[in-house]
């Protein structure tokens, strides 16, 4: 834990007590802090009481006694409307801030120079996050890798010059931490994403172009068009600006051709890194993944023959063309992460064809139009929640199945792949939608996968004994 000292004898309110939030008032608390919070939810409630946190409703409270408010990530700040807990803030002119503000106050205090690698973007960031860590601590360096990926940020341990903080950064974290400062910042790219929270495409990008103008370097993915307008605006700002491109040469920076990373410094490019036979990090996609961890490490002063050792021995990233394994030749991937069409176009896009793709639950705008270009790679679809109906017209002649429930796709599927005639047919979840029709979140939806997956895998094992 970082105890949050920067807060020792301040008064501070609490609202949304999940998992960051619950993080964060503990750290608060140990700091020294003198912390009232809430949460809509009773559950939450008790286990923060259970944690030794003061609570009360703050609708009851005086807000001007406050110093802060700290709102966890998913409480609306802004659109489509503010939540009642900042309308109180603003009322009582108090700052609102959130956890990844808190990490940095702290590291402010304690070490300003410590290393500290911030990821965001639109897709891709938490596969970055993860290779960066990997190749951190494959080069015996103590890695602390959390934020919007896994472990709350002040759930690792404090910043100092020994330790460096590889931390995802989701645009609601962003919009309340303006003090975030990296060493390294990293946005990898931009699509429509979030517009219920933040209004406009405009705002979404603004927020995620804070975190790399206010780093020492910044690692910018410029095969968007947005991207590639921040490149240059922060550069022209005084920014060290690295671009990193997956589609196109570069005259300075990391961009990939094949399968190789080529690393471009006046004009001349040389070969740093071949991804080739790396399953987890197959795709043109994890190219613009391992070339911003390419460019971060670059930036913390590692050998790149160090950080291609470490894209050599990645594990993957669970939930993100997480292979999970072979039922006789059908290749299972779990890409439960994949909760709008752009980040399932990077999976379909990694195979050429005999996908048996399992999809739908709760759609995004849009649906799976764009994804059109792909339907000539799927072998057959399998359908499952509530956007089955509007998928099927969408797939048009492209086979499908209205599967309902994940354990019927997932043997529809398996069943119709061992059929093919394909050296190596997939079994992909890339489910283009949101899992709360059917599931909390994208990981209880791809822990379920796993599991059927795992059954399908024993099984075949089964059949091939003598």
């Amino acid at each position: 834990m970082t105890p949050a000292t920067s807060f020792r004898g301040k008064r501070v309110a609490l609202f949304g007590l999940g998992g960051s939030g619950l993080s964060t008032a503990k750290s608060l608390v140990a700091g020294g802090a003198d912390v009232l919070a809430w949460d809509d939810s009773e559950k939450s409630v008790e286990k923060a009481k259970a944690a030794g946190i003061a609570t009360g409703d703050l609708r009851d409270a005086d807000f001007s006694t406050f110093s802060s408010l700290v709102l966890s990530p998913g409480v609306p700040l802004t659109h489509p409307k503010p939540h009642w807990s900042v309308e109180k803030a603003h009322a009582a002119k108090i700052e609102i801030i959130g956890d990844i503000e808190v990490f940095s106050r702290e590291r402010a205090l304690l070490d300003p120079k410590a290393p500290l690698i911030a990821i965001t973007g639109t897709n891709g960031k938490s596969t970055t996050t993860a290779l960066i860590g990997h190749i951190l601590r494959q080069a015996g360096l103590d890695a602390q890798i959390g934020g919007n990926i896994g472990v709350p940020i002040t759930d690792l341990d404090p910043p100092g010059r020994g330790r460096v903080h590889v931390i995802e950064c989701s645009s609601y974290q962003i919009d309340l931490a303006p003090g975030l400062k990296p060493t390294v910042g990293v946005l990898m790219n931009l699509s429509e994403d979030h517009l219920e929270r933040h209004g406009t495409m405009e705002n979404y990008a603004a927020i995620k172009e804070r975190l790399v103008a206010k780093a020492d370097t910044a690692v910018v993915g410029i095969d968007d068009d947005l991207s590639s307008a921040i490149a240059d605006r922060i550069e022209q700002a005084g920014t060290r600006t690295v671009r990193i491109s997956q589609r196109r040469p570069l005259t300075g920076g990391i961009y990939a051709e094949g399968s190789k990373l080529i690393r471009a410094q006046s004009g001349a490019g040389g070969e740093v890194a071949d991804l080739a036979g790396i399953g987890s990090l197959r795709g043109a996609h994890n190219a613009q993944n391992a070339a911003a961890a390419m460019a971060a490490c670059l930036a913390l002063g590692l050998e790149p023959d160090v950080i291609a050792r470490g894209l050599q021995t990645f594990p993957g990233l669970a939930h993100r063309m997480e292979q999970i394994g072979h039922a006789g030749k059908v290749l299972l991937v779990n890409d439960s992460k994949a909760t709008n069409a752009d980040s399932t176009q990077q999976a379909l896009a990694s195979f050429a064809s005999d996908i048996f793709w399992i999809l739908g639950g709760k759609a995004k705008s849009g649906g799976i139009v764009s994804l059109a270009p792909f339907f000539p790679r799927i072998a057959k679809a399998y359908l499952i929640g509530e956007a089955s109906a509007e998928f099927a017209k969408t797939l048009g002649a492209v086979p499908h199945e209205f599967c309902e429930t994940m354990d019927k796709a997932v043997l529809a599927a398996t069943r119709d792949a061992a059929k093919s005639a394909a050296h190596e047919p997939v079994v992909l979840l890339s489910p283009a939608c949101a899992s709360f029709d059917q599931y909390p979140n994208f990981e209880v939806r791809g822990d379920d996968f796993r599991r059927l997956a795992q059954e399908r895998i024993k099984a075949a094992d089964t059949e091939r004994v003598p």
